[in-house]
């Protein structure tokens, strides 16, 4: 006679481990940001505040790069759940790297949020150079994607990360439409609800990146790794 699946191996048994991930890694997500959201959440949307917004958001980067080295070695085995060891290991481990994506990226985004400002002002900047600015800002927020998820599960120089995931938003150009989606459903998310919605879905964010480019981390393992 044939035995049946053993107690953990079934489909629902694979969604209650799935959404506890889910919801620790989401915890922590708001453990590790919250001094910084909430200063965030009380600042007006105005340009002028661009500096002070990205030096609210700095801790997000460290935080998001954890969450996504935790989705990506969460275990085969259901009834092995421990994604918080994974989260402190990632945070641990990927703090500077993520660092030193995150902070130029929030450091380019204040350019631009103040060049908008000033663009929107009367005789400002005509309005292609903020149609510019938006497009450029969408090309690095996709480059930031994907070294994001390269930081966070390899371990290669800065510039070399920088190199890599310019490269593959060529590349992989399904990852990059893939991610295009997510952003663009990040920013509808933030435009018609608030920053703080965005962060209660970090960590669906984070999983949802993390399968997304699963085409780009298998060549990054096969041909830039030994």
């Amino acid at each position: 006679m044939r035995a049946g699946p053993e107690f953990g191996d079934g489909p629902l048994s694979r969604a209650v481990a799935a959404v506890y991930t889910l919801l620790v890694v989401e915890a922590l997500l708001l453990a590790t940001t919250a001094p910084g959201l909430v200063a965030l959440l009380l600042l007006d949307r105005d340009a002028g505040n661009a500096p002070l917004a990205a030096l609210c958001a700095l801790p997000v980067g460290p935080a998001l790069s954890a969450a996504l080295y935790a989705m990506h070695h969460r275990g085969r085995d259901v009834t092995d759940l421990r994604p918080a060891a994974a989260f402190w290991r990632g945070y641990r481990t990927n703090l500077r790297d993520s660092l030193r994506v995150w902070a130029p990226y929030l450091a380019w985004l204040t350019v631009v949020a103040l060049g908008l400002g000033v663009a929107g002002a009367p005789g400002g900047a005509p309005a292609w150079w903020s149609t510019l600015l938006v497009l450029v800002s969408v090309a690095a927020a996709l480059w930031l994607a994907n070294a994001l998820v390269i930081s966070s599960l390899f371990a290669f120089r800065g510039v070399d990360v920088a190199r890599l995931a310019a490269y593959f938003l060529v590349r992989t150009p399904g990852v990059t439409l893939g991610t295009a989606g997510l952003l663009v459903a990040a920013v509808a998310v933030t435009v018609l609800s608030s920053e703080g919605v965005l962060a209660l879905l970090g960590s669906l964010l984070a999983a949802a990146l993390v399968r997304t480019a699963r085409p780009m981390i298998a060549m990054v393992r096969q041909e830039f790794t030994a």
